[in-house]
């Protein structure tokens, strides 16, 4: 049975999959805009700390006001329509719930948030990528314990990528290594939100128009979002990163196959088994022929000489040799399908890609040099950035998270592109967020 009959199933029996959003900003924007067109999926509750944006991004994409009117989630599920709330802890209680997405981008209240629906018995899809990759192994063996899905948004890159995983190994090849497109160049590494709005070409009127965030937009630019999300898809898939961070070598779609492979090979991988980024800039910032920026891409290899002959026979693109090929998705299209992470996880029982490993972490790492005393801004902002490297190594390191680096207070100086290590930190009040982290680490050893 498929997604769409299962839930005409739903439908006919009165049983509309009923779903809790937690964050109203441009991803829940997206959630919502689609979930009116989709019949039996009915969006119970939006808790937003911000009832005012929440409901400018309902009218937004087109929800009328009487949609939205209930003042409890009882009222709500009884009429169909939608409660709006402060409080997440209402969308947990309401038992008629089956699926929880998290979507406040907020690294620690994100894994609370999954905590808490899982312990509600909910499933969830974590669209906050940050708090995934901070503690996602962690929250996955919970969820397994209590028998509901955890699962990563698809629409997202680190799902899209996960589906590709999944279709090399189920097709007998050998993965060799995965990621996604990006608008990238080693000068923006350096990015700040002042300047963000200049790489992507946008005027003032078009940003001052639009529901955008200059820090997560620069989260984009920087490089800290790839390398949270390159981190999140190696737990996930038994990948893992490049020893010292991503390399984000340019690479157009017919190039993929060729750059993608080990070095030993004539690619420019460091072994097989690793993520990593096609940029879309060359060093100097010429555009990429054919460039993938806005998509996802896994490279592989034959078996054997009749499955190499095949990919030839077939049109495959493949490296000069013909035993490397690759396969990619051009697009991704956020919380517009978001819906399908939802209906895996109530109607299958699957979650739409899952860290079932510590194997990478994205920490923070300085965008310049500062003193004793200085304050980091977290993710997208004017001090640190993140890279992707195995968790190993950032366990020896006892690196920062870059889902802990906001808001927090150097005790020592630090140079630039410096890894900043917790000892370099005043941390306070994130005790039960280390402690996970510390019982990922211990499972990896184990």
């Amino acid at each position: 049975m498929n997604l769409k009959s299962m839930l005409a199933r739903r439908v006919q029996d009165g049983k509309p999959v009923r779903v809790g959003l937690i964050g109203a900003g441009k991803f829940g924007s997206m959630i919502l805009a689609q979930a009116r067109h989709i019949a039996g999926y009915h969006v119970v509750g939006i808790a937003d700390l911000d009832l005012t944006r929440a409901r400018d991004s309902l009218g937004r994409v087109h929800w009328e006001e009487a949609r939205y009117g209930a003042t409890t989630m009882g009222q709500a599920v009884r009429d169909g329509s939608t409660c709006l709330t402060e409080a997440a802890d209402a969308l947990f209680d309401c038992a008629e719930i089956d699926c929880i997405i998290e979507a406040t981008g907020h690294p620690v209240a994100g894994v609370h948030h999954a905590l808490a629906a899982i312990e509600a018995g909910k499933h969830v899809v974590m669209v906050n990528v940050e708090a995934d990759v901070m503690c996602g192994p962690y929250i996955a063996e919970k969820a397994h314990e209590k028998g509901v899905v955890y699962s990563m948004a698809y629409g997202d890159q680190p799902a899209a990528i996960c589906e590709l995983v999944d279709w090399v190994h189920a097709s007998g090849f050998e993965l060799v290594a995965a990621g996604k497109g990006m608008n990238f160049a080693p000068g923006y590494r350096y990015s700040t939100p002042d300047t963000v709005w200049g790489y992507f070409g946008w005027s003032e009127a078009e940003v001052a128009a639009g529901d955008f965030n200059p820090k997560m937009y620069n989260s984009f630019t920087d490089g800290t979002k790839a390398a949270i999300e390159m981190a999140a898809v190696a737990n996930a898939t038994g990948l893992d990163c490049p020893e010292d961070g991503l390399g984000f070598p340019p690479a157009g779609l017919q190039d993929l196959a060729q750059v993608f492979k080990p070095r030993a090979d004539g690619g420019r991988l460091e072994r097989a088994g690793i993520v990593d980024i096609a940029a879309s800039r060359e060093p100097d910032g010429r555009v990429v022929l054919n460039n993938i920026q806005y998509g996802m891409f896994v490279t592989f290899r034959a078996p054997d000489a009749y499955t190499r002959d095949c990919f030839r026979q077939y049109g495959l693109m493949t490296d000069d040799s013909g035993w490397y090929g690759s396969m990619w998705r051009p697009f991704h299209l956020i919380g517009l399908e978001t819906s399908v992470s939802v209906l895996n996880a109530v109607l299958r029982g699957e979650a739409t890609g899952v860290s079932t490993a510590y194997r990478a972490d994205a920490v923070a790492t300085a965008k310049a040099d500062f003193s004793a005393g200085d304050m980091l801004d977290g993710e997208g902002g004017y001090t640190v950035w993140a890279k992707a490297i195995p968790a190993v190594r950032s366990v020896a390191l006892n690196a920062l998270p870059i889902g802990l680096a906001h808001n927090v207070r150097l005790k020592r100086p630090i140079a630039r592109d410096q890894i900043v290590s917790l000892d370099d930190v005043d941390l306070d009040g994130q005790g039960d967020i280390l402690a996970m982290r510390s019982a990922q680490a211990t499972r990896m050893r184990e």
